[in-house]
């Protein structure tokens, strides 16, 4: 991968990730008065009753992965950069 392309995938990959910790934390948020309304009306999450899991969950887990995924994408990216592509990434605030 050329030095811009790496620089461009790096940006991207690093938006990305921004952008799903940002959904992980309103999925974690959700998940907390979802369960908290469940209590409250005494009922049961009828999906995580049969599977062990609620969608949420699922929803939660799905994003980390995800998460996950991208850092290490970006650590890879990171290891076949020089220098010099540093100094520039560092400047760029990537």
């Amino acid at each position: 991968m050329q030095a811009t392309q790496r620089e461009r995938f790096l940006a991207e990959t690093a938006a990305a990730k921004e952008r799903a910790e940002s959904l992980l934390r309103g999925l974690i948020a959700a998940h907390a008065e979802c369960e908290s309304h469940l209590v409250r009306l005494n009922r049961k999450d009828p999906l995580k009753a049969v599977t062990g899991k609620s969608a949420l969950d699922n929803a939660v887990a799905a994003t980390r992965r995800m998460i996950e995924s991208l850092e290490r994408a970006m650590q890879d990216a990171m290891r076949e950069i020089g220098d010099e592509e540093m100094a520039v990434l560092d400047e760029v605030g990537a």
